[in-house]
């Protein structure tokens, strides 16, 4: 029922831009009557999928070596530890206000401060941010917050409150066996390094000759099995010892950041974690009681603006404090206002050793959902509003005056329009050079290289630099939307300009030729040849061979090109366009046979 109702949610909120965490989430929501009436156990369900995080933190720390995650010291201790500790002094200030008790007001704190590294993380890879500096600031405190979760463990009991003591209470309340937990402190302090030395000594010594062993089995599924081996004991290690499983998990994966089984490690890995990720999103979205939130529906719509708005401004502080600037401070705001997955497992505990009553530990509950789910709606905003604000604030500099006229103007100074302006410089004609990234401007200026800074899509720029008298107009920026609006307009406007437009791909070629370009250039189309001709002589071809079969194919890939071109409709995707896939089809069938031949003539020579 689960895994139906992620395939049914998901898709659908993909294609609206909702992302795939809340598309789990409403997915959950969707189907909890359901689960209820079947008196499914969603807690139960719940500790099973917390997996998900354990192997994300595990993969996470593959893809980070020893010596980078030394650079991040100063956001680990900075950032984390600033944002956790302002964190609780904020919220448990605003509880002391609204007349709780200080012990509680204090857990209350604690608990609000940790944010979602299961949503976090996930979202930030989803969209390619991870490694962003604003990325990479929010996962330095996501990382420092699973730390926290031990001393927060160990501090809560001391918080009880003597006339909350009842049948049942002081039993734990989180999953798993802790054997610490009767041991003096000094010796459950030891026990815990000795386990997280434990499992850097099997990432070093044990686990590279285990793998090494099974790879000589040359079965797939040993290796998959292994794998699973290693992260569900490591996970049960750290439980054992009353520290984080995720925190042991992403240990490991930093000792094995630099093995050579890392991508076997991370592929085996990879789908256990997507899924269990999923269910586990689908269980939060499950377990929002909505009876009860109708009942409470003020104090929790209460509390959960608070805790964003805590953190927001806690965030924002300390952010702006380690050197966030712009849109790297939004994105590491935006990120971590909500309260995260071990505030279930701390709640959970601290009701059992009578820190909180069962109606304060239900609003918890509710309130921590609702901060989940609201989460994927600051990203969103994050991507509709703060992004595209500051992608058009590129061009607020008002741009150069340009002051000469040359033959050739070129559109956008990156991989592309550098290396042709230098070619064209190369043969004595002069270049007119426009782009609007003022940072890489500067840098060129320093190689001696002169780019007027400002939008090569407006007419009056364009004016300004000639483009009435120019032969050639180079359309080399990165962005489609940009390349699109420069070729319509220039095309347009200018028929006796020869416009040569690069192309992201073999659809916006098809899209650029209907805009009535002529002369258009793929991005990794010449590339792509050479990397072919390379695996021809890696196959045995001598270098003319290869050269010569790169160029066959070349030829007739360009030969028919135009003639699909001219059935490409805007108004449709081109893969919906039957009449062009149908052409396509017709068209391979004549190519491949005469193609073959031409190739067996070539490689039949010098034999």
């Amino acid at each position: 029922m689960l895994l139906v109702a992620g395939v049914a949610a998901v898709p659908l909120a993909s294609r609206f831009g909702l992302g795939s965490v809340l598309g789990y989430l409403l997915a959950g929501m969707a189907i909890s009557p359901l689960l209820a009436a079947l008196r499914v156990d969603v807690e139960a369900l719940q500790v099973f999928a917390e997996f998900g995080v354990v192997m994300m933190l595990f993969i996470v720390g593959l893809e980070l070596e020893p010596k980078r995650l030394w650079a991040m010291r100063g956001k680990l201790f900075g950032l984390g530890g600033g944002q956790v500790l302002l964190t609780t002094f904020v919220i448990a200030l605003i509880a002391l206000i609204d007349a709780r008790p200080w012990q509680t007001a204090l857990a209350i704190g604690m608990v609000l401060a940790l944010s979602s590294t299961a949503i976090i993380v996930q979202t930030l890879t989803e969209k390619r941010l991870l490694k962003s500096e604003g990325g990479e600031a929010s996962f330095s405190v996501l990382l420092v917050q699973d730390v926290a979760v031990i001393p927060i463990l160990a501090l809560l009991p001391l918080l009880a409150l003597p006339e909350l003591y009842g049948p049942g209470s002081g039993s734990g309340g989180h999953a798993g066996i802790d054997l610490t937990a009767t041991m003096p402190v000094w010796l459950a302090a030891l026990s815990r390094i000795a386990a997280v030395a434990a499992v850097i000594a099997i990432g070093i010594y044990a686990i590279r000759p285990l793998f090494r062993y099974i790879a000589g089995a040359n079965l797939r599924e040993l290796f998959t099995a292994s794998a699973l081996v290693v992260v569900i004991g490591i996970a049960l290690l750290m439980s054992l010892v009353g520290l984080s499983p995720a925190l042991g998990a992403f240990v490991a994966g930093v000792v094995l950041a630099t093995s050579e089984y890392r991508h076997e490690l991370e592929s085996d890995i990879n789908p256990f974690k997507g899924l269990l990720l999923g269910l586990f999103f689908i269980t939060v979205g499950a377990g929002i009681n909505f009876a009860l939130a109708a009942q409470m529906w003020a104090d929790v719509l209460f509390w959960a603006a608070v805790t964003i708005a805590a953190k927001f401004a806690v965030l924002m502080l300390v952010g702006w404090f380690y050197g966030l600037r712009r849109q790297a401070l939004w994105l590491f705001c935006l990120s971590l206002p909500q309260a995260g997955e071990f505030a279930f497992v701390l709640v959970a505990f601290a009701l059992a050793n009578a820190v909180f009553d069962t109606a304060l530990a239900d609003l918890l509950l509710l309130i921590v959902a609702l901060t989940m789910l609201v989460t994927p709606l600051l990203f969103i905003l994050y991507d509709k509003v703060i992004a595209r604000a500051y992608h058009s604030a590129k061009y607020d500099r008002e741009a150069d005056a340009i002051e000469e006229e040359n033959p050739v103007i070129i559109a956008g100074r990156g991989r592309v329009g550098g290396i042709v302006d230098r070619m064209v410089q190369a043969i004595g004609r002069s270049t007119t050079v426009i782009d609007y990234d003022s940072s890489q401007l500067e840098i060129g200026r320093k190689f001696g290289f002169r780019t007027y800074f400002g939008d090569a899509t407006r007419p009056d720029l364009l004016a300004s630099a000639g483009i009435e008298k120019a032969k050639v107009l180079v359309v080399a920026l990165d962005e489609r939307e940009q390349i699109d609006r420069l070729v319509k307009y220039a095309v347009a406007s200018f028929p006796d300009l020869h416009v040569i437009a690069r192309a992201i791909d073999r659809n916006h070629v098809y899209e650029l030729w209907a805009y009535g370009c002529r002369d258009v250039i793929r991005e990794t189309y010449d590339s792509s040849l050479r990397i072919g001709r390379s695996a021809f002589e890696a196959l045995g071809m001598d270098r003319e061979q290869a050269q010569a079969a790169a160029d066959a194919f070349e030829e007739m890939d360009r030969k028919f090109m135009p003639e699909v071109a001219d059935l490409y409709r805007l108004d449709i995707p081109y893969h919906e366009n039957d009449a062009l896939i149908a052409r396509v089809r017709e068209l391979r069938e004549e190519w491949d046979p005469p193609l073959r031949e031409q190739m067996d003539v070539i490689l039949k020579r010098n034999r």
